[in-house]
């Protein structure tokens, strides 16, 4: 690769980092053709980009961004792939999908909104992270729950008010 092709990926890598705020960083090594195709058609299907890169390459393209993603780069030895995504846990969830038929891919870190996550024990609580959607949703479920609560005991009360008089003028 000439020195040409390398600053031009590390711009391409470093464009793609500096627009997301999800990244993971994964060992594929190991994975046959027809599994590694499987990953990238799971990924595909989850909206997320796969891309195996250089290690050298995505440790500039870190740099050159103004995320911090702090001890990340520690990690970058050996095989590297990168998964890009929208969703904080959409990569987590298709890579612990994908290690129950193998025991690839092995998650080496990842940055999810400025935080670092290292080590592929992170995998479990980086599957439990909620998306920005699901946090909205539970939020607004728990704002409208007692306003419901409310409009309800009014209701039922307006009925025995409204019946209460109607009795009365009756009489």
């Amino acid at each position: 690769m000439t020195k040409e092709e390398k600053s031009r990926v590390i711009e391409e890598l470093t464009a793609q980092l500096a627009g997301s705020n999800v990244v993971y960083v994964a060992d594929i090594s190991g994975l046959n053709a027809e599994t590694t195709s499987n990953l990238r058609r799971a990924c595909f299907k989850a909206g997320i980009k796969l891309e195996v890169v250089k290690n050298t390459l995505l440790e500039k393209a870190m740099e050159g961004t103004d995320n911090n993603y702090s001890d990340l780069p520690s990690v970058l030895k050996g095989n590297t792939a990168i998964l890009i995504a929208e969703d904080g846990n959409a990569p987590a969830k298709v890579i612990k999908e994908f290690r129950k038929k193998s025991d690839k891919p092995v998650l080496k870190g990842a940055y999810i909104h400025e935080a670092v996550f290292i080590g592929d024990n992170q995998l479990d609580a980086l599957v439990a992270l909620k998306s920005k959607e699901e946090v909205i949703g539970e939020i607004i479920g728990l704002l409208q729950s007692p306003a419901k609560n409310v409009i309800s005991a009014l209701k039922s009360g307006g009925n025995t008010i409204a019946g209460l008089v109607k009795t009365l003028s009756e009489r």
